[in-house]
């Protein structure tokens, strides 16, 4: 079956109601036929559920599920992606092991690896993404795992998952790829030579910013080592959050098209303005890793990264200066989502960190969502528009009376003369998007500079 096919078809064996959509089992825990039923399942004699913690049927369609959209052999369902992200660590690595992991990973990653991991004596070393050829001399005999991510949060840049598989083999390291940008309908990481990979089901594998969730898909040798640490530590995934999550599955591929559509609309847009400095989308040609995503990605996704020129008061005005984006933490929703990553979601590391991940001050993380593209491009325009406007126009105390009392501004100059220059510059463009939304009628303007 296609990928498609599957995500809509897979489920759970139908109960004697003959439902049509798969129930949710919003229960604890599960009774017994009779003492040896219950040994019998204990000793892992026989296959069954015993407690929510360990298994649960609505859990385990969405994880039978997952392993099949990511051409795994299992998979474990967790309560969060850095549930997910802990227990892949905890399970695969023991006290004086060594990790490799990519610089450009998110935040909490950090945090992960450096507050815990660390005093625990697993020791790490920082990749620099862009530069794979030195990573050799980061290989030592105790090293265990690679972790990274591609593409990047939020960077967006984009790993060679063949080549640096190969270089795993070589080194006999288990590869950890976090898919959670790309998703399994754009990436199959596993197909490209990875050992595990990682989502955040609470970004577009849910894809409404409704619940929680995590997922771990790889070979059942590995799951069968990870799923002790689940079972006994307990990250697991509530029944209710992985039924909300299997019926997102059904959807993901609709959804998907929609944003990648909508962000390589957004991203071609973005590269012609003069606010901004770069743009960082993988379908964009200008992007350094295009040949590479083109090989691994069936599109670009929907997430789209772009520097300000300005610096980070720049990308914190423009932020303020929206009108129907959403500023949340969270991304891979239906609604648009900005965030200013240095300020917010990497604001825990350090400037020297932030850079050599590639996140400069003036950096944008954009999640664009599944509103139509002529809207979110007008509210992006309107947040160009008013931090290069605003500052000029507040002070214009003619024009404050426009907007207050709906008087026509006449041809009398009243403009200081510091800002004849740069307000003429901008007034065709103030009076075709912001007057005409004043309740107001305005006199044809002209400013003598």
């Amino acid at each position: 079956m296609k990928f498609e096919t599957r995500a809509i078809r897979l489920q759970s064996k139908r109960t004697l109601q003959n439902e049509h959509s798969t129930p949710l089992y919003l229960t604890s825990s599960f009774v017994f036929d009779d003492s040896e039923h219950m040994r019998a399942l204990f000793a892992s004699e026989a296959e069954g559920n015993i407690y929510s913690r360990f298994t649960n049927p609505s859990v385990r369609e969405f994880e039978l599920k997952m392993a099949s959209l990511e051409e795994g052999e299992d998979c474990i369902a967790t309560s969060s992606g850095m549930a997910a992200i802990f227990a892949t660590f905890a399970s695969l690595l023991a006290q004086g092991d060594h990790i490799m992991m990519s610089r450009a990973v998110f935040g909490s990653t950090f945090r992960l690896t450096e507050d815990y991991l660390a005093k625990w004596g697993i020791t790490y070393s920082y990749l620099d993404h862009r530069s794979t050829s030195e990573w050799q001399s980061q290989v030592k005999p105790e090293t265990k795992l690679l972790y990274l991510e591609t593409p990047t949060n939020p960077g967006l840049d984009i790993m060679d998952l063949r080549q640096i598989s190969d270089f795993c083999r070589k080194n006999s390291i288990l590869l950890v790829v976090d898919n959670c940008f790309a998703t399994p309908y754009l990436q199959k990481p596993l197909s490209l030579g990875a050992d595990i990979v990682i989502h955040s089901a609470t970004k577009y594998l849910d894809g409404q910013g409704r619940v929680m969730g995590g997922a771990i898909i790889a070979g059942h040798e590995i799951i069968s080592r990870i799923f002790p640490f689940m079972k006994n530590a307990g990250p697991s995934l509530s029944p209710f959050n992985a039924w909300v999550l299997s019926k997102s599955l059904e959807t993901l591929a609709v959804r998907m098209d929609r944003h990648c559509e909508n962000a390589l609309k957004v991203a071609s847009w973005l590269e012609s303005r003069p606010e901004v400095k770069e743009v960082r989308y993988p379908f964009l040609a200008s992007h350094d890793g295009y040949d590479t995503a083109r090989s691994q990605m069936k599109a670009g996704g929907g997430m789209v990264s772009f520097e300000l020129r300005g610096g980070m008061e720049a990308g914190k005005k423009m932020i303020d200066n929206r009108s129907m984006m959403s500023l949340s933490a969270n991304l891979g929703d239906t609604r648009t989502i900005i965030t200013h990553p240095a300020s917010s979601t990497h604001s825990k590391l350090s400037a020297g960190d932030r850079a050599a991940a590639g996140i400069s001050d003036g950096l944008i993380r954009l999640s664009v969502g599944l509103e139509h593209v002529d809207d979110i491009l007008a509210d992006l325009e309107g947040a160009f528009l008013n931090h290069t406007v605003r500052p000029a126009i507040a002070q214009v105390s003619c024009l404050e009376a426009v907007v207050l009392g709906k008087t026509a501004f006449s041809e009398k100059n009243c403009l200081p003369s510091s800002l004849k220059r740069a307000f003429s510059e901008r007034l065709t463009l103030i009076h075709e998007e912001i007057l005409p939304v004043l309740n107001g009628t305005l006199l044809p303007v002209r400013v003598d500079t």
